[in-house]
């Protein structure tokens, strides 16, 4: 390190035995006959030393360099293993002047002590063959950042907080460090300590814990979160659990052959005529345990309906988080259970030879979700007056964020080995930084061409769960994104009620050529009359009437009370 005043100061540390060394050198520096070094350690305030003797309130300590014959000064200093991780601060002294000298930033010199600079990729928590964990956490505007890890005292409260250096833990917008003893913690998040920019000062919270949302495992944080500060969830400190896929092979089907049944789990499985045992009700199990209905019914393809973790005010189509199902949906509160019973699950369905696809929605967020208050101008739409700032839209052709949609979706493929997508909101895909609609988004055409992906079903479902209605939009398919038919669905409805045109329903049943005729082909055409929101299709032919005249439903001449299928 470069002094102030000019001259270098040397410093090295190792592990021996338990300890860590730390051995410092000054060397090209007048200094006098003596020098003292001035030192404490902290973790995530630099101006708040922590206390190095229990007995006493003494939280910094003079200990003198020595001299050695090469006119240079060294002094070593040893530390117990278990007392890290920290930074160690120091200063320097001469004992025949008042001035203390630092560093060439003018600061006290700060070396990590029990972690490490770790590496910027990949994102998220990631582990070491040497046991050791990398942090890696995007934030392009925040002006520091603080990583906070949970112990299992349950008082909300992280047991250590660590304050990265963005000379030393930051490569370009990415965070990080590594860490060798972080075994003895369970959970971790970070805090983002304000803006790097004065027009982003206000979005960042200094007191909030934020989720990680690269994380793999998630908690439950502490329920009582009456001061607003606490996360509903924190990332879990372990490897995902290992699953044993016994060769699992899936179906590979022809888009053609596809009979897709669109499912609700929570709700499928808890209906009284499901008849699935108390225990599986509301659960990844619980489908399993359907597999003969869905085998009698023909159907070669299940569409789960989307599983990520959500705000529970608004419903399944609100995530706050992208990497792991939620919960809810295990044998247990916990997000290992949940991860296993899915994966079981998946396993069953494909050795039935039905497929398993999922329901995404990475066009919003729910208000609370895991990416407010990491780098808001980044992830959102925050400068254009449009409907999207107040919809939480996420922009989607940032690069950030087109990285985080390809890195969740090959998870899933890769971990869970799902087999398609239906992208929810798909048309808010198409919206550029400013909001106007692109010809080619680069996050359709990524997914579109990724070596992994573009070998699944991707499926483009324009409907907006924020207003309830599909924003029809011409997608940039290149021959490879299926779509969501919606006027499939209105024609075949008028035609039903006696409205519609004869040529219209020709044009339907005969591959709906003037939407798919360019290079694509019938299959790629996903067919339905109704959806999991409006009326089910026992009342779409119960029920007509100035009150659902929205829904193009005909009674039949009976009049009836009807109820809408709809959420939360």
């Amino acid at each position: 390190m470069d002094v102030e005043i000019g001259g270098h100061v040397k410093i090295s540390v190792g592990k021996i035995n338990g300890k860590y060394a730390v051995f410092i050198e000054v060397s090209s520096l007048e200094l006098g006959a003596s020098v003292m070094l001035i030192w404490g350690i902290y973790t995530s305030d630099s101006s708040c030393f922590m206390p190095l003797d229990p007995s006493s309130d003494a939280r910094t300590i003079e200990t003198p360099l020595r001299q050695n014959s090469s006119a240079t000064y060294a002094i070593e200093l040893e530390f117990e293993a278990k007392q890290t991780p920290f930074y160690l601060s120091f200063l320097l002294k001469p004992t025949s002047s008042d001035v203390e000298i630092r560093d060439h930033n003018k600061s006290n010199f700060c070396v990590p002590i029990g972690f490490y600079p770790g590496y910027p990729a990949p994102l998220g928590l990631s582990f070491s063959t040497d046991g050791s964990m990398n942090f890696a956490f995007f934030s392009r505007n925040t002006a520091g950042c603080v990583l906070c890890l949970y112990d299992d005292s349950n008082s909300g409260k992280p047991a250590l907080e660590l304050d990265l250096d963005p000379y030393v833990n930051r490569s370009g917008d990415i965070w990080h460090a590594s860490l060798e003893g972080a075994w003895t913690f369970l959970s971790y998040g970070y805090r983002c300590k304000g803006s790097a920019l004065q027009s982003d000062a206000d979005k960042f919270d200094a007191g909030l814990v934020i989720l990680d949302p690269y994380s793999k495992i998630i908690v439950n944080s502490i329920t009582d979160n009456v001061s607003g500060l606490l996360p509903k969830y924190l990332g879990r400190l372990c490897t995902e659990p290992v699953f044993d896929w016994n060769d699992d092979v899936p179906p590979n089907l022809a888009m053609e052959k596809l009979v897709v049944y669109r499912v609700n789990v929570m709700r499928f499985t808890k209906d009284n005529s499901s008849q699935i045992s108390s225990d599986a009700a509301g659960t990844f199990a619980g489908l399993i345990e359907k597999l003969s209905h869905f085998k009698n019914l023909g159907v070669n393809a299940i569409l789960l309906e989307s599983i990520f973790p959500f705000d529970e005010q608004k419903g399944p189509y609100f995530p706050c988080h992208f990497f792991s199902p939620s919960i809810i949906y295990g044998p247990s509160s916990g997000s290992v259970a949940a991860i296993s019973s899915m994966k079981e699950m998946v396993k069953k369905l494909h050795a039935n030879g039905i497929e398993v696809l999922l329901e995404v929605v990475f066009t919003h967020t729910a208000e609370a979700g895991a990416l407010q208050g990491i780098d808001d101008s980044s992830y959102y739409h925050t400068s254009i007056t449009t409907d999207l700032e107040s919809q939480n839209a996420l922009n989607c052709n940032y690069p950030i964020v087109q990285r985080m949609i390809l890195d969740s979706l090959q998870h899933w493929v890769t971990e869970f080995h799902i087999d398609g997508f239906c992208f929810i909101n798909a048309s808010s895909l198409l919206r550029s930084f400013g909001g106007e609609y692109l010809s080619r988004p680069p996050v359709v055409e990524a997914i579109a061409f990724d070596p992994l992906l573009s070998k699944t079903k991707i499926i483009a479902d324009c409907w907006d769960p924020n207003d309830l209605k599909p924003k029809e939009a011409a997608f940039p398919h290149w021959k490879k994104w299926a779509e969501m038919n919606t006027k499939f669905c209105y024609d075949i409805r008028n035609f039903l009620r006696g409205e519609g045109l004869l040529s219209d329903l020709a044009t339907r049943l005969c591959g709906s050529g003037d939407i798919f005729s360019s290079g694509r082909g019938p299959a790629f055409s996903f067919n339905f009359i109704t959806r999991n929101f409006g009326l089910p299709l026992v009342d779409l032919v119960s029920f007509s009437g100035d009150e659902v005249a929205s829904e193009l439903s005909w009674n039949c001449g009976r009049r009836r009370t009807h109820k809408q299928n709809h959420y939360p």
